[in-house]
């Protein structure tokens, strides 16, 4: 829990979209805090409000939460309760997904990155669950095919470097065991 000088307030559970609610009382929520390309966005009743980096040592869904809170402080913004946050939040989405997220241009770079993400994501046993590749850095909501945990992750902690796959660590709350992890997936047998 965390506090304003006028308001406390709490950060909900992120969406599949990586969208984290900032809410007041019991269940209302006075906008969503996310981050897109290093910087910290919130969406309110009154529309989208990109709040740039944070400062160095703030965290930014911290600094976008207290944003939120002096806002709706001072009359600005407006709360809706919680179910109808979620009621409106996007749904799991077990099937195809678009190669780019909607907020991704598509250029040729992005194309490429995309389908190199999406051929790693395959390859080390992981499934977009919606919305695209969003960039290396960016959250991006991902189902572990190995023991059906999902969550947010980003590609940039997916992808191996110089050569090597990525880390044998897959997600927090444990996965299949990493001898499992190695048997079944072939680029960490070599």
């Amino acid at each position: 829990m965390s506090t304003t000088t006028t308001l406390p307030y709490r950060i909900g559970e992120p969406d599949i979209e990586c969208r984290y609610p900032v809410i007041i009382g019991a269940d209302q929520v006075i906008g969503n805090a996310f981050r897109w390309h290093r910087d910290w966005l919130v969406d309110t009743s009154e529309g989208e409000h990109n709040l740039r980096r944070p400062p160095t040592g703030t965290k930014g869904i911290d600094m976008a939460a207290a944003y939120l809170a002096k806002e709706y402080a001072a009359g600005r913004i407006k709360a809706v309760p919680l179910d109808q946050v979620l009621a409106e939040a996007p749904q799991k989405l077990y099937g195809p997904v678009p190669l780019l997220h909607p907020r991704m241009p598509t250029t040729p770079r992005n194309i490429e990155g995309a389908h190199t993400a999406f051929a790693g994501l395959r390859e080390h046993r992981w499934r977009a669950v919606v919305g695209g590749f969003p960039g290396s850095d960016n959250p991006w909501y991902l189902l572990c095919e190995l023991c059906k945990w999902s969550g947010v992750r980003s590609w940039s902690k997916h992808r191996g470097r110089n050569g090597n796959p990525p880390s044998i660590y897959r997600h927090d709350g444990g996965c299949i065991g990493e001898e499992k992890v190695r048997a079944l997936i072939p680029a960490y047998q070599q």
